[in-house]
Order: C-alpha cells, then sequence, then structure tokens
C-alpha cells in the first residue's frame, strides 16, 4: 500500500471510531436512564398503591419532579437564548472588520443566532406555558 493511501484511511477510520464511540456512548446513556425512570415509576406506583399518607406524599412528590422539571427546561431555555444571544453580538461586528468592504453585508449573518437567541429569551419569559410559570414563582 502506498503512503498516500494510508494517510487517506487514517482519517476515515479516526472519524469511523469517534462516531461508533458516540453512537454506543449515547446508547448506553438512554438505557441507563430509561432503567431509572422505570424503577422510580414502579416505586412510586407501589406507594401510590398503598393506603393512607404515603399515596399522598408519592403525588406530591410526582407533581414536585415536574415543576422542577418545567423550571430546568425555562432555565436552559434562557441560557441557550442568552448564548445564541452572545454569539450573535460578537459574530456581527467580527465579520464586518475582516471582510473587505464590498462584502460586508455577509457580516449580517451575525443576526440570525442574534435574534434566535432574543426569540428564545422572549419565550421563556413571557410566552411560556402558565405551568412553567407556576414552577419558576
Amino acid at each position: 500500500m502506498n503512503p498516500g493511501t494510508l494517510a487517506m484511511f487514517i482519517p476515515i477510520v479516526s472519524v469511523i471510531c469517534v462516531f461508533t464511540f458516540l453512537s454506543v456512548a449515547s446508547w448506553a446513556e438512554a438505557r441507563r436512564q430509561e432503567r431509572k425512570d422505570y424503577y422510580k415509576h414502579e416505586t412510586l406506583k407501589k406507594i401510590a398503591e398503598s393506603q393512607g399518607p404515603g399515596a399522598t406524599g408519592a403525588l406530591e412528590l410526582m407533581r414536585e419532579e415536574k415543576r422542577i422539571a418545567a423550571r430546568k427546561q425555562r432555565e436552559g431555555q434562557r441560557m441557550g437564548g442568552l448564548v445564541l444571544l452572545a454569539i450573535g453580538l460578537a459574530l456581527t461586528p467580527f465579520l464586518w472588520v475582516i471582510l473587505d468592504p464590498g462584502d460586508k453585508g455577509v457580516a449580517l449573518v451575525g443576526l440570525f443566532p442574534l435574534l434566535i437567541g432574543v426569540a428564545l429569551l422572549i419565550y421563556s419569559y413571557v410566552l411560556a406555558p402558565k405551568e412553567a410559570q407556576k414552577a419558576h414563582e
């Protein structure tokens, strides 16, 4: 095999290995989360089926977990919005400076992440579902 062919196989094999690893890691994490959710559901189901304060406690635990999940989702949307806003604010002047005077319109590409970030922030603060707003308060 000549050196040029061998040099071409190294990046190909590397990319295949990386994506194989990512696929297996993703599958393993999904499987772990599935088992965790299953055992948690079974435990809550047994507690809820019992009589007395245990059933009430299990239902309250489920409601609280729902509130926490909604709050985390809103916080994630806000973080994503802020990151995209910052990228847009940094990208537009950067492209404006490095491009030729005739290509300044391309610098407006930075407005795409900026506007997406603004949309995420507006949604998370103003238009989010009422249940999520109750969880945040």
